[in-house]
């Protein structure tokens, strides 16, 4: 999100325009040395940009709100549904779950209880995955989510108007009613059943059978109210059989018009229905909208805006339907959407924001988005949302007034926003006050010390920012700004463990982009290339120095100071970082190869191996999609294909793909992709053997070493698990002979299964020697190993990546079982501030339930279920919880 929503820096007025000429000369040798650089340069070289405020919801006590949430959810009426679930949504977008905001999504889609509620879930769900558009024809063979989120059919969704029934014919002054009426339209008389038109409304019905002149009249002149004959005679037509027929759309809206006129809901209904049969493209929708909303059309108008947000974000360069999203009044939106509006500028502002956050259109966006929240949790988000924009846009009195507004409705994060404002107006010690009582008064959380440390200075701040760290460790701007600081001071080796801290667990492009800066400054230009290409691999037009600088145009200035490497150089380099477990280093490998003439599919494939390794499934994706666009021939395709079905879910389909593969050419990737997809789909037993069979085809297929020893660790899990421990050990010290270095692991749970503990342990540490990324090898050991050495195995784990979970559940276990509840609790909550983990609250509403806690309990139950809303066992405990309730 940092490109999405970029900081406003507190010193700004400080900031120089950074010009990359004056660190790197084009001609080869000229670069500036680190010990010559004025301080202003060193500092506009390393400038840390302080940390945005980010438009999310963020609540103090999230897995309160989440467990809110959930009770609701199992209460609420239907029509309520979706609006928690989009609460939901933004719960998890401010801790950053995306796999869990898309299932909230989804929820909300599935829970619609309205097709308007439907056509705007289902168009974000669309925009969401606009990935998987360049793979449609693959997964429409499936039938799933090609078309899932795909325009709907409003017209049949949406209810024709019941509640007007024909209106009686009646005996006026004891005269018999007339049977027919001719209606006079310029020269023209259109005979109708006078019955049959009054039932058409109730104007039409006074009209004809009230106490109207024209009540007395067989012969009526409707020649001033535009409507021609032909709109006459069809309006007739349908009074005498239901239905409009073969009618031209311009006769329709002169229809409609005149429908609406006379308050004819049946005829107007029809017409509108036929009308939203029509629209097929931006420019119909565009055309037709007025009318449906100036005629109170909701079938037409709902089909209208259907094509606007399938086409988004496209469509937002088009200033008509930014004209028509931007300026509907309250009254046109509930024609659109009826009670939807919140959703549809919650999704609206969501896409103008990813465009460009400073934008009118985003501002006017939220300005909707707070004139339809109908609820103080919706007041909130909206407001903090637009205080955000109004931030950038240096708006800051109206800022000022929306964040004043959300902290008001109980959104604590928004007084980030304000004490920001209060600085950039000279408040500075106001602001440390301020964000000082907040700490005082909430359970304290990183945001608050990070947002303090930027109000004070020397040891506070650092002693602030130190804090942060310990309460949430995954805010990037810390490390930066303590690695920043030591490199000011020209303590490099302390700058670079401080940056390569975070990124030992978190790839975010800011720190990347940092240490490029670092190295960049003390002249290892090779490491500089190196950060650059992995910055250039996650995200191909990043823009550096606060989006001053392409990377790519950095890449280029540093590469006239590098070596250059052949192709075989480069083979033997990704060998020796793949080997090391390297994955920054052998990307910036690939991304060098990949712009020689060696097979691109191949690289591009190892390519999204790696990012997946990096927990980088996007650019992963976008990375296979490339390999099978440069698949060198049908066979390769194939496997390329069959690896993006089973990464999107569909695995059927991706073993099909594996086996058309073979079916051409016997080859190790489709050998392989058939072995791992049955492998993890299979609840079989029995096709242990089959996936034995296929990896050992793999392997008497031609590949080079890196895949091949892939290949010989999952062939040896697959023997650990037959119980075949010779054969699978056979297999790792095979692997490791080409140096794939992942398969100690391998060897040492063989060891463990053979009692041999003490082997076990030395086989980790072997690989905790060789692998540069190293905490899934302590949190292994720790299992090989007694207590004491198994807990300060995990105290590495945890300061290595404290994002993985076990540590905390294996420590806060140790205290429970020597009676210390609170602290066991303690540990665990430590985690659960900064990640939604089911394991973690699952463990501890057990620990709230053993001492007698059960609103503890039963509120860690309901956040849990919030993240798996089908996991037996957290269902169970909720159960059993749930009826001892007071």
């Amino acid at each position: 999100m940092k490109n999405l929503f970029p900081s406003e820096s507190c010193k700004e007025t400080q900031l120089n325009a950074f010009n990359p000429q004056s660190w790197l000369q084009v001609e080869r040798g000229k670069l500036s040395k680190f010990s010559s650089q004025s301080s202003s340069s060193i500092e506009s070289l390393i400038k840390v940009p302080e940390p945005p405020i980010l438009p999310f919801f963020k609540p103090v006590d999230y897995v309160e709100v989440l467990a809110q949430i959930h009770e609701e959810l199992e209460s609420c009426p239907p029509q309520e549904r979706s609006n928690l679930y989009l609460l939901q949504f933004q719960v998890f977008r401010g801790l950053g779950e995306v796999k869990l905001m898309r299932r909230s999504l989804r929820s909300a889609w599935q829970r619609a209880s309205t097709v308007q509620e439907k056509l705007i879930f289902g168009a974000w769900l669309k925009y969401e995955k606009q990935g998987e558009e360049l793979i449609a024809d693959l997964l429409a063979s499936c039938g799933k989510c090609a078309q899932e989120f795909g325009p709907i059919d409003i017209a049949s969704q949406l209810p024709a108007d019941s509640n007007t029934s024909s209106n009686e014919a009646v005996v006026m002054n004891g005269n018999e009613i007339l049977k027919t009426v001719i209606f006079r339209i310029g020269d023209e008389k259109i005979v109708c059943d006078r019955q049959k038109i009054a039932g058409l409304s109730a104007p039409f019905h006074a009209m004809l059978n009230g106490c109207f002149t024209e009540s007395l009249q067989e012969d009526i002149d409707l020649s001033e109210n535009n409507i021609s004959p032909s709109g006459m005679r069809a309006i007739h037509e349908f009074c005498m059989t239901g239905s409009l027929g073969e009618v031209p759309p311009d006769l329709l809206l002169e229809i409609l018009i005149f429908g609406n006129k006379f308050c004819c809901e049946r005829l107007k209904d029809a017409c509108g229905r036929k009308l939203a049969s029509l629209v097929s493209s931006r420019d119909d929708a565009v055309e037709l909208i007025d009318y449906a909303l100036e005629e109170n059309s909701p079938v037409l108008a709902a089909s209208c805006l259907q094509v606007f947000l399938h086409e988004l974000p496209d469509c937002l360069n088009d200033n008509r339907v930014l004209e028509i999203l931007s300026d509907a009044n309250r009254q046109q939106r509930s024609i659109m959407v009826g009670p939807a509006s919140f959703s549809l500028y919650c999704f609206l502002s969501e896409v103008a924001m990813a465009l460009d956050p400073r934008s009118d259109t985003t501002a006017c966006f939220l300005e909707r988005l707070v004139e339809s929240a109908e609820s103080s949790r919706q007041r909130l988000l909206a407001c903090h949302q637009l205080g955000c924009v109004r931030l950038l846009r240096k708006e800051y009195d109206e800022a000022e007034q929306l964040f004043e507004a959300a902290l008001k409705a109980g959104h604590v994060y928004s007084v980030a926003g304000l004490v920001r404002l209060g600085y950039l107006k000279g408040h500075k010690l106001w602001s440390y006050d301020k964000l000082s009582s907040v700490i005082s008064s909430f359970t304290p959380l990183g945001w608050m010390y990070q947002e303090r440390s930027l109000y004070c200075e020397g040891d506070k701040r650092w002693e602030d920012l130190e804090k942060a760290t310990e309460l949430d460790p995954t805010l990037t701007y810390p490390y930066m700004y303590r690695a920043a600081s030591l490199m000011r001071k020209q303590n490099v080796q302390a700058a670079l463990a401080e940056i390569n801290q975070v990124l030992g667990f978190k790839l975010a492009l800011e720190c990347l982009e940092l240490r490029f800066c670092f190295y960049l400054a003390v002249e290892n230009y090779e490491a500089a290339f190196c950060d650059v290409q992995a910055i250039l691999t996650l995200s191909p037009d990043y823009r550096m120095f606060e989006g001053r600088v392409a990377a790519s145009q950095l890449r280029m200035l540093v590469r006239e100071h590098v070596e250059s490497w052949t192709t075989a150089d480069c083979w033997l380099q990704l060998y020796d970082r793949w080997s090391s477990v390297d994955d920054i280093g052998s990307l910036s490998v690939i991304y060098q190869m990949l712009e020689s003439d060696a097979a691109k599919g191949v690289l591009y494939f190892r390519q999204s191996l790696l990012l997946l390794r990096l927990n980088c499934p996007e650019a992963a994706m976008r990375s296979l999609q490339l390999a099978r666009q440069h698949a060198s021939n049908e066979h390769e395709r194939l496997v390329y294909e069959g690896w993006i079905l089973y990464d999107t879910g569909h695995c059927e389909e991706g073993l099909r793909k594996a086996e058309e593969s073979i079916g051409l050419k016997r080859s190790f990737e489709a050998f392989f992709l058939k072995a791992y997809a049955l492998a993890d789909s299979s609840q079989d037993p029995s096709c242990s053997s089959t996936v034995v069979s296929l990896l050992e085809d793999a392997l008497k297929c031609p590949s080079d070493r890196l895949r091949k020893g892939q290949a010989l660790n999952n062939l040896g899990s697959v023997y650990v698990d037959c119980g075949k421990l010779e054969l699978a050990a056979d297999c790792y010290i095979n692997a490791l002979k080409i140096r794939h270095t992942r398969a100690h692991q391998g060897l040492a749970r063989v060891h463990f299964l053979k009692n041999d503990k003490t082997a076990a342990y030395l086989e980790m540490t072997k690989l905790i020697e060789k692998a540069r990324n190293n905490a899934s090898a302590y949190e292994k050991r720790s299992e090989y190993c007694e207590r004491e050495l198994t807990k300060a195995d995990l105290e590495m784990v945890t300061r290595l990546d404290p994002l993985r979970v076990y540590p905390y559940r294996y420590r806060a276990a140790v205290l429970m079982d020597s009676h210390k509840e609170k602290e066991a609790i303690a540990e665990l909550s430590r985690a659960i501030a900064f990640k939604a983990d089911l394991h973690l609250l699952h463990l501890r509403a057990a620990f709230h339930e053993h001492i007698g806690d059960v609103l503890g309990a039963l509120r860690d139950c309901r956040a849990a279920l919030s993240v798996d809303p089908n996991h037996q066992e957290m269902l169970e405990l909720h159960s059993r919880v749930n009826s001892h309730e007071p």
